[in-house]
């Protein structure tokens, strides 16, 4: 860098430059003060060269430079493009290829973290659960924080690594970092800006990170404010959306004028219209319409219909409640729940719950209400094309671009958390159904009609089979040899004696309880960092298929009265068959569930102005035919799919 030379003053005082003193304004060696007009400097200030034009929308091009703007204590980098701010701009580093056109003021004003260490009163909106955000939060460190407050000490021990983290981040100097546009915008202060960032028309930001990478920028739209905040890579919010000391983690969606309040976004999650007041939102947790609101509760993978609400006040000791649902669980339009409560995975609530229910291990049920009252009907969801979709389409549904993602998220709609409580479940349904004396089962809040326990275990059964048929077909088919008794013996030993008992699911990742703790109590012996904490998370996650295999491993010696790795061909034959039978009659019953959006009953509003041919010719151009439709046709050919892949392992048995 060097001085401003005095044929440079001359020439910039002619362009309607001015500065407080020139001797506090360098340049870079290839400078030329021919594109800054009406430029004030104050304090001390660094400019690059501007050699380069840049395009605006409409295809207006200019050359980079500086137009109508007060800087000071900033430095700016190469090719940036500032026009027209309205107050000033102070105390940023300006990186390469900035643009910044017709905004009223970026600045610092003193020390500060850029919103990192702020604690967000999630879950519990007296702030019993407060998780302290910092720019790499994953989903899974945040569970911990707001979940396991059984162990003081583990999470006094992560708030200090994430305080000490955030003490980095300290600074009285922002960042506009390389490639970022901020286009029409009013007042940003205390904001880092990463890179390739947009902000269009934001009316005011205050306190915060935009962590944008070029790889996956973050847009910030018309209208809104955020305060007290953490927005991570591929995030998109726009159109008067309104944010106040949130966490809005990678690839997720919020607009029209959704409100957020003391609340963490995880990956993929889309808030539209409605309001959000401290809460969990694991990712995929999905909202859209209006009325619609979320409080002090965890989700996650679920889908909220419009009117959906929940209260956390008793109007007893103030709003000290909250509750969790499980994930995949999705209320229907109206659907109303009175915190506590816990809501097991997979499950439909239909209507307004009073009385607490927590039916965390009846996964894949419906909850509805009639006459005042909670019934469930215990594993109806299985059949329902449905929970199908849903399961198909997340992992289609990711919006995050970077290969290192903050959540590491497993999709299986089975795994050994959502099996273990479907045992669990089939166990209480079983005891039920001894009891013959009642027609009407109370089980935590819900009642439970004798008549539905047959079908329950009968599905339950379907899926257990199906799952553990899986896992063994799964560690046969990492072969292609013949499958002899030494070969199947070999190929169903454990990997590793990791993955047997209790599974949880913290936000997206699903893991062995054991594991996670033996993890957690060096983090509470003080002996791992923020990273080590994540490389973990992420290990867990790689490790699930080993791990679960150990689980699997361990019920089927329980079921058959001896280890996996012992079996003869004539069990595995079994085991095979047995899993083509339950596989079948689920897909079956979902054939079955996917045909009724065909019937005539679904035709009202088709023809609306014809006859019965006219309303058939409407509903088969706009809905299609059944036989052509793309998940009846996946339904089939998975069903053949499986068929040939059962009967393929038999016949490799030897």
């Amino acid at each position: 860098m060097r001085l401003l030379t005095p044929t440079e003053i001359t020439q910039l005082e002619q362009q309607g430059c001015a500065a407080e003193c020139w001797r506090q304004v360098q340049v870079a060696d290839a400078f030329r003060p021919d594109h800054l007009h009406r430029v004030k400097f104050t304090g001390t200030n660094t400019l690059g060269k501007f050699e380069t034009e840049v395009t605006l929308s409409g295809g207006m091009r200019r050359h980079t430079g500086i137009t109508d703007a007060w800087l000071h204590n900033c430095t700016v980098g190469n090719n940036v493009f500032i026009q027209k701010v309205c107050d000033y701009i102070a105390n940023y580093v300006i990186e390469d290829d900035v643009v910044i056109f017709d905004m009223e003021l970026l600045v610092v004003e003193g020390d500060t973290t850029f919103g990192n260490g702020i604690k967000v009163e999630t879950v519990s909106e007296v702030g019993a659960r407060g998780v302290m955000i910092y720019n790499e939060l994953s989903a899974h460190l945040a569970y911990i924080l707001a979940s396991y407050r059984h162990r003081p000490q583990l999470v006094e021990n992560i708030e200090k690594l994430i305080a000490a983290y955030s003490e980095t981040q300290r600074a009285a100097v922002g960042r506009v970092s390389a490639g970022a546009r901020l286009l029409r915008c009013d007042t940003l202060m205390n904001v880092n800006i990463g890179e390739y960032a947009v902000l269009e028309g934001a009316r005011l930001l205050k306190n915060g990170t935009i962590n944008s990478e070029k790889a996956d920028p973050v847009y910030i739209g018309d209208g809104c404010e955020l305060e007290n905040f953490i927005v991570c890579a591929g995030a998109v919010v726009q159109n008067a959306t309104l944010v106040s000391n949130s966490f809005i983690g990678q690839g997720c969606l919020l607009d029209k004028h959704y409100s957020v309040v003391q609340s963490l976004f995880f990956a993929n999650c889309q808030g539209f219209h409605g309001e959000a007041t401290s809460i969990f939102a694991g990712p995929y947790t999905v909202t859209h319409h209006k009325s619609t609101l979320l409080i002090a509760g965890l989700f996650s993978f679920m889908n909220a219909g419009s009117g959906s609400n929940q209260s956390n006040h008793l109007y007893k000791l103030g709003p000290i409640h909250h509750g969790f649902m499980e994930r995949g669980a999705k209320t229907t339009s109206n659907s109303y729940i009175l915190w506590p409560a816990r809501i097991g995975a997979f499950t439909l609530i239909m209507g307004r719950h009073f009385n607490h229910p927590n039916v965390t291990d009846f996964p894949f049920s419906y909850l509805v209400e009639h006459d005042g009252h909670s019934y469930l009907a215990p594993a109806v969801n299985l059949r329902s094309i449905g929970t199908v979709r849903d399961a198909q389409k997340w992992p289609k549904r990711d919006r995050r671009k970077l290969k290192t993602p903050l959540d590491h998220i497993n999709y299986n709609l089975l795994s050994p958390y959502t099996i273990g409580k479907v045992m669990r479940g089939s166990e209480l349904l079983t005891a039920m159904q001894e009891d013959k004396k009642t027609a009407l089962h109370d089980y935590n809040g819900v009642k439970i009609e004798a008549r539905v326990l047959e079908r329950g275990i009968t599905l339950y059964g379907h899926v257990i089979n199906k799952f553990l048929g899986n896992s063994v077909i799964s560690r046969l088919s990492k072969s292609d040899a013949a499958l002899t008794q030494d070969e199947i013996r070999r190929l169903l030993r454990k990997d590793t004696e990791t993955g047997s008992g209790k599974w949880v699911d913290i936000a997206g990742l699903i893991c062995p309880a054991a594991a996670l703790n033996e993890m957690l109590d060096k983090v509470e012996s003080g002996q791992y960092s923020l990273s080590e904490i994540s490389n973990d998370f992420e290990r867990l996650h790689r490790q699930y298929y080993s791990y679960e295999w150990t689980w699997a491993y361990e019920v089927l010696e329980r079921l058959y009265g001896k280890a996996p790795d012992a079996f003869t061909a004539h069990d595995v034959a079994g085991i095979v068959e047995k899993w083509l039978h339950s596989v079948l009659a689920i897909d079956q019953m979902l054939y079955e569930d996917a045909r009724k959006e065909f019937t005539l009953g679904k035709m009202a509003g088709y023809g609306a102005d014809g006859d019965e041919e006219h309303k058939e010719k409407d509903f088969e151009n706009v809905r299609g035919l059944f036989h052509t439709n793309d998940i009846v046709l996946a339904i089939k050919a998975h069903m053949k799919e499986k068929e040939r892949l059962g009967q393929s392992i038999i016949q490799r048995i030897a």
